[in-house]
């Protein structure tokens, strides 16, 4: 019979995983953790209470990752994404809606949803993300806020057939067209102004737009 001690010399030391792949294969630990331990608040808050970390997050690489992990991280980023989208366009859906019959209501409604949306664009364009991820982000962001602004109009399309005023849709559809929601979008790809940078201007919650403050430039 072997002693104990002789059957364990006799067993080949276990392969050793490097850490940061055994720590990234599992979502744990290192640059992963700190994305979606961020994301998983930013979905949540927006950019509330998130701004320093912003300037803060790590630089990602698909290569370092396993295919499988690296996907889980960028549904989980498109998934913090849409939510924000989602819960900017339900809010800016019920403040024209109260805004009804106030047409400068709904203009400014619309200019100051942009903040929401330039935010969104930031995280999209977070310069710690691969090029090729930032591009495809940015073409969802921007597909999305062009879908919104069709629905917007062809909602007023259908309130007319169901018995809504056609000089009041068609003062709405104006409203609509004169401060259009995809002037970020257009702006951005033109090189115009840029998104906040990561830190900057994330310290309110893009998917609430103001409705009482009076802008000034």
């Amino acid at each position: 019979m072997v002693p104990a001690a002789a059957r364990r010399a006799a067993r080949p030391a276990p392969r050793r995983q490097p850490e940061g792949t055994l720590n990234t294969f599992w979502g744990h630990g290192g640059d992963y953790q700190t994305w979606t331990d961020y994301l998983a608040r930013w979905a949540g808050e927006g950019g509330a209470g998130t701004a320093a970390e912003a300037a803060r997050l790590p630089r990602l690489r698909p290569e370092d990752y396993h295919h499988e992990t690296w996907v889980r991280f960028v549904n989980q980023l498109t998934g913090a994404v849409s939510h924000r989208l989602q819960a900017w366009a339900d809010s800016l859906t019920a403040t024209l809606a109260e805004a009804a019959a106030d047409e400068f209501a709904a203009g400014r409604a619309l200019v100051q949803s942009r903040t929401g949306l330039d935010t969104v664009r930031a995280l999209a364009s977070h310069p710690s993300l691969p090029e090729d991820l930032r591009n495809q982000l940015r073409t969802m962001v921007d597909g999305q806020i062009e879908n919104l602004q069709r629905q917007l109009e062809d909602q007023l399309t259908r309130a007319v057939r169901g018995g809504a005023d056609p000089k009041w849709a068609e003062e709405r559809r104006r409203t609509l067209r004169d401060n259009p929601l995809t002037t970020a979008a257009k702006a951005a790809g033109a090189g115009g102004a840029a998104p906040p940078a990561p830190g900057g201007g994330w310290s309110y919650d893009p998917a609430r737009p103001a409705r009482r403050r009076v802008i000034t430039d």
